[in-house]
């Protein structure tokens, strides 16, 4: 296991979990975890890790942003603690693995925001999620930029100027999550929907989750246009056509993995 102050990543045969280590401080997202995760991020996206879980320490998953870092801030001091935050959560969604968060207990704020960031996402059953700045005098107008992609605007419209939190079967229930599973089997839950998402050629599934983020929000003839041309590039690719080839055989296709796996 590597280890950093503020970021822990475990590699487990294939796969590679970046832990959020600040239990003592609730996994709230400084400059400093922010920054170190970027910089974990870079690493695990060149390593031969072919699917990424994003866990944490400790009683809850994030408490988001650390007020601390914000209070008496001057503009260019907070532009720069949310460009931050920006980076490491556009640098977590251009990940070419799969990536899943595992949340437990409580992610709220930036918190439910890095949760919502990844791919795909399985939840405690006593899991909750949040955008409180509602109920205070901050909206969580960065937050509902991943939530509101995920659960559509009227429900994250209602979590933002609400600020209430939702338990993990309604999260399930919005498309915030895509299991919700007892705490014990949260870890077996995570690597089996990881495991499937990580079948098959794994440079084709790169090139597609590029272009499933990249087409999602044009309208529907841009959109087209995007994923028809991608698809007929990535057709070409090796792996594709080992695949159709496979396929035309009736044998198993035979995909490219990395040394050792």
């Amino acid at each position: 296991m590597g280890a950093g102050r503020l970021i822990e990543i475990e590699r487990r045969g294939a796969f590679t979990t970046i832990w959020l280590n600040h239990p003592d401080k609730l996994n709230v997202l400084t400059a400093a975890l922010m920054q170190e995760m970027t910089a974990v991020l870079e690493e695990v996206a060149a390593s031969t890790a072919i699917g990424v879980v994003v866990a944490a320490r400790g009683r809850i998953f994030s408490a988001g942003h650390d007020f601390s870092e914000m209070h008496g801030a001057t503009l260019a001091e907070s532009l720069r603690l949310f460009g931050i935050c920006e980076t490491m959560m556009t640098r977590l969604r251009s990940l070419p693995q799969p990536t899943v968060a595992r949340v437990h207990g409580l992610a709220t704020g930036a918190g439910c925001q890095l949760a919502a960031t990844t791919d795909l996402a399985v939840a405690a059953e006593g899991a909750s999620f949040a955008t409180p700045g509602g109920k205070g005098g901050l909206f969580c107008t960065t937050p509902l930029v991943a939530v509101g992609r995920l659960i559509g605007r009227r429900r994250a419209l209602e979590m933002g100027m609400t600020g209430d939190p939702i338990d993990a079967a309604t999260a399930r229930e919005w498309g915030l999550v895509n299991r919700v599973v007892p705490e014990a089997d949260l870890d077996e839950a995570t690597d089996d929907l990881l495991g499937r998402a990580t079948r098959g050629s794994l440079e084709s599934k790169a090139i597609g989750k590029r272009a499933f983020y990249d087409q999602i929000d044009l309208d529907l003839e841009k959109a087209y246009a995007l994923a028809s041309g991608v698809m007929a590039a990535a057709a070409l690719i090796p792996e594709s056509q080992e695949a159709i080839t496979a396929f035309l055989e009736k044998r198993p296709a035979q995909y490219a993995r990395p040394a050792g796996e």
